[in-house]
Order: structure tokens, then C-alpha cells, then sequence
């Protein structure tokens, strides 16, 4: 492709070198370059793409996207643009050729849920014959292929190439999670939504954005670039947010006035019932996830098929398939007379909700292992023990991904939390000798909760990072063959 054919629509200042230059491939990466390519100079968190490129033309480029002028010798095009991340939204998609010209394209946003609202979504769209492709934390999925997932969003150039894929393989709708980093840092901004969904907030990521505010108002940019919105309508910031919506909107709720609602909620050990109320009517719904958060997902997922005209039989078989998401209050097979459930949580909110869940069904104690991710939000870590400490009868303070953070100190700000409560608590800096304490201590009709891992299978412990499955840690701490 020329890079004239790229920077149709590109507000650019000015281009020094050939204009025509044809551009064999685009990176952002100065040590994935190959010749004839087109390199973006991106600021980034800790490093900035100016610095690299030299390296980016030793190893081919011919075409450079600055914000800033550097001095490069031989024959390069250099591009001079207000913005390289807005820049290279749109130029990829001009290079991929506009994929989701011809593709359904549902983003989900919000602190909690995200994950499983794709799930469902996908189960209901698949259940009427559509081929679906999904974008998450989990992975990424054409189809039933799967895809390793690095980031809950792609950057804005891997996920042009990724939809562009979906579309080769010819999928009818693409279900994504758009986090607010993506979306305060441009990788979706090349995007048209045909449907924007807003789940809930509550704190998380203030390592990232300055305060809550700036945090609620980075996932209301989804709304800005979606055709139709569906927000739920009983979470307080959905409301603010609703309120800036130009387009369309969708509510769904369960005590707050909504479009679509659910009455008459039974939730037990093993699954949620409820009956959704539509606009065109109202059917039974039985979804194997325990939780009033469930009911919340759910709505969510019928509303953006309500949306997309699928009838209500449709939605309510699709979401009875649904037995379990990876990693998401996902009850493991032990054997045993107690019970083991594994979950994402990782924010005061998601914590809370789970443990409210599982109190719900508890015959004996409620066991609550967790700790808090180095390097990102310290504020919400004495809140999360706080929680914990609140609804379980033992806390087991342990590691997350501590990072590049002393594990101690992360566990001290948890303690602090616990402390303000009259829960006993044990701290093991070692998670798996932590697991270990949980399941040789667990007794009948306990419940034991490990929290915040879920569906990774690694720790990040300072620079390095390790193979550590929960599922398979299980399986070896009880001498099963496999959970």
C-alpha cells in the first residue's frame, strides 16, 4: 500500500520525503521492524518511540509517524502528526481496510463483568448460527479458534489486524472488552460501535487515571463512538453517563426503572432464575452462575441481543448453555466435602460481590484467600481487606502479582484493611503454601475462596514471570488428576 492510501483522513502537519512510498507493513515496536515498513514513534508510559529510531531504520523502515522531529539519515519519510496514537488507530484501519465495514461490533465496558457479559453474549449469538469472534482478558477467539490475549484491549494497530482476521474468517458479530486504558489511550478510537455497554464502576486503576471522575469519564468515551448504548441503569455513574448520551440508549436494572428489567429473582448455590421484562414481553431465564452479579451480566448480555433483534426464546436458551466462565466464581470439581471456588476479583467491588454470593450458600466458614497486585492501586488494598474481613470467617493474606513491589508491604496495607475488623486472619507471603494452608485447614460445609488470580496461569514476581495455575495447583495440592 502507498502511504498516501494510509493517510487518507489523517490529520497530519506535514510529510518530509516521498509521498508516494509504498509501506510494506506498520509497527510500533522498534525490534519487530522489517524492511520497507512503517514505524510509529509512540509515547509510551516509560518509553517513548522517538528514542528508537534508528533501530527502527537499521532494521528496515523507510516511513516514520513523529510527533517530534529526530535526526535520522538515508532516504526515510518522515510524517509529522499532532497525536501518533490517534494517528496510528486510523492509519491502520485504513491498512487493514476498514474490517468491521461488515462486522456486528459490540464493545463492553466497566469495572466488573466485562468477561463474563462477552461469554454470554457469545453463547446467545452462536445459539442462533451466528460465528462470533471475542476479544478479552480471557483470550482472543475466532470462531472456536483461540488466540493468547496480552491485554484486556489490544493496542490499536494488533486489533485492526485482529479484526481484520475475524474478518477474513468470516464472522458475523465481534463481542469486545474495551478497558479504560484503551480507551484513554486511543486503541479503539478507530472504531465504530454498532452497541456500547456500560456495566458498573467502582475503584480500580488509580495508579492509572488521577481520580474516580477521570476514570468514569474515560469509559463514558465508548459512548461517544457507539451507535447504541445499553447501561445499567441502577449503578449510579450509568446514570451520569446516560445523561451525555447522544445516541439511543437501553437501560437495564433490577430496582431502578429500566427498559429491561428482572422480577422475581431466586438465586441459590448453583445458578440464578429470574424473569426478564422487555419491551415485547417477558420469558424465564436460568443461568448456571450464581450471584445477584450474575443477574446483572445477564441482563446485560439480553439486552444487547434484544438490541440486535434476537428473540427472547433465543436469548433465554443461549444463556442457559452457559454453565461456567473461565475463572469467574467458577466452582471446582475437588471431591471433596467442601468447596472451592476460584475468582478474578481483584477491586473492592468485585470482592464484595463474590463474598455476599458465597455467604449466601455457606453451612460452615467462609475462607477468603487474596492479596493486591503490586504497582497498581494501593488505596483499594486496606478496602479489600476491610471487605474480606467483613463477610469471612478466615482471611489468608497472600501474594497476587506483587511486580516490582516488596510482597510484604502490599500484604501490610491488606492487613490494615482486616484489622478493622474481628475476622481472624493468617498471612503466608507464599501463595502456593498459602493454597496449601486453605485446603489442609478447610472443613465440612466450608467454602473456600481464592481471589484474584482466576483465569491467569502465571505470577509476576518482580521482573520475572512464572507458570502458576490455581486449577492445577488444586489438582496437586488434593492428589487429583486434574479439576
Amino acid at each position: 500500500m502507498k502511504l498516501r492510501e494510509l493517510l487518507k483522513g489523517i490529520d497530519y502537519i506535514k510529510i518530509e520525503g516521498l509521498q508516494d512510498r509504498p509501506v510494506n507493513d506498520l509497527h510500533y515496536d522498534s525490534r519487530k521492524v522489517t524492511p520497507g515498513s512503517l514505524f510509529f514513534c509512540i509515547k509510551g508510559l516509560t518509553v517513548d518511540g522517538h528514542d528508537y529510531t534508528d533501530q527502527a531504520v537499521s532494521k528496515g523502515a523507510k516511513t516514520l509517524v513523529l510527533e517530534r522531529d529526530v535526526a535520522i539519515e538515508g532516504d526515510v519519510t518522515k510524517v509529522f502528526v499532532p497525536n501518533s496514537r490517534t494517528a496510528m488507530a486510523y492509519m491502520a484501519r485504513n491498512y487493514y481496510k476498514n474490517p468491521t465495514k461488515d462486522i456486528k461490533l459490540i464493545g463492553i465496558t466497566g469495572t466488573n463483568g466485562k468477561t463474563t457479559i462477552t461469554y454470554l453474549v457469545k453463547s446467545i449469538l452462536e445459539n442462533t448460527g451466528e460465528k462470533i469472534g471475542l476479544i478479552g482478558t480471557i483470550s482472543n477467539m475466532i470462531g472456536d479458534k483461540i488466540i493468547p490475549s496480552r491485554f484486556t484491549t489490544p493496542e490499536s494497530l494488533d486489533l485492526q489486524k485482529l479484526l481484520r482476521d475475524m474478518r477474513d474468517e468470516k464472522v458475523d458479530s465481534m463481542i469486545m472488552e474495551v478497558s479504560s486504558h484503551s480507551l484513554s489511550l486511543g486503541r479503539v478510537e478507530s472504531c465504530e460501535f454498532d452497541i456500547g455497554v456500560f456495566s458498573n464502576l467502582s475503584q480500580d486503576h488509580l495508579d492509572f487515571h488521577s481520580s474516580m471522575d477521570e476514570y468514569r469519564d474515560a469509559k463514558a468515551r465508548l459512548f461517544r463512538q457507539s451507535k447504541l448504548a445499553i447501561i445499567n441503569i441502577d449503578d449510579e455513574n450509568g446514570r451520569w453517563i446516560k445523561e451525555g448520551v447522544a445516541t439511543k440508549v437501553y437501560t437495564y436494572g433490577i430496582y431502578k426503572e429500566a427498559d429491561i428489567y428482572a422480577r422475581d429473582l431466586v438465586i441459590s448455590h448453583k445458578e440464578v432464575t429470574f424473569n426478564l421484562h422487555t419491551p415485547k414481553g417477558s420469558i424465564p431465564i436460568e443461568l448456571g452462575i450464581p450471584g445477584i452479579f450474575s443477574v446483572y451480566n445477564a441482563l446485560a448480555a439480553a439486552s444487547v441481543c434484544y438490541a440486535l433483534g434476537i428473540s427472547l426464546e433465543s436469548i433465554a436458551h443461549g444463556l442457559k448453555q452457559v454453565k461456567a466462565v473461565n475463572g469467574r466464581f467458577e466452582l471446582l470439581d475437588t471431591g471433596r466435602d467442601y468447596s472451592v471456588i476460584l475468582d478474578y476479583a481483584h477491586t473492592p467491588d468485585g470482592l464484595e460481590n463474590i463474598l455476599k454470593t458465597a455467604k449466601e450458600f455457606t453451612k460452615a466458614r467462609l475462607i477468603t484467600l487474596f492479596g493486591c497486585g503490586g504497582d497498581r492501586d494501593q488505596g483499594k488494598r486496606p478496602v479489600m481487606g476491610e471487605i474480606a474481613g467483613k463477610y469471612s470467617d478466615l482471611c489468608i493474606i497472600t501474594s497476587d502479582n506483587p511486580r516490582s513491589e516488596e510482597p510484604m508491604e502490599i500484604i501490610r496495607q491488606i492487613q490494615a484493611g482486616v484489622e478493622k475488623t474481628p475476622c481472624p486472619y493468617k498471612i503466608i507471603e507464599d501463595r502456593r503454601k498459602a493454597i496449601e494452608y486453605a485446603l489442609h485447614n478447610a472443613q465440612e460445609g466450608d467454602v473456600v475462596i481464592l481471589a484474584g488470580k482466576g483465569h491467569e496461569t502465571y505470577q509476576i514476581i518482580g521482573d520475572k514471570t512464572i507458570h502458576f495455575d490455581e486449577k492445577e495447583i488444586v489438582s496437586e495440592i488434593l492428589g487429583k488428576e486434574h479439576i
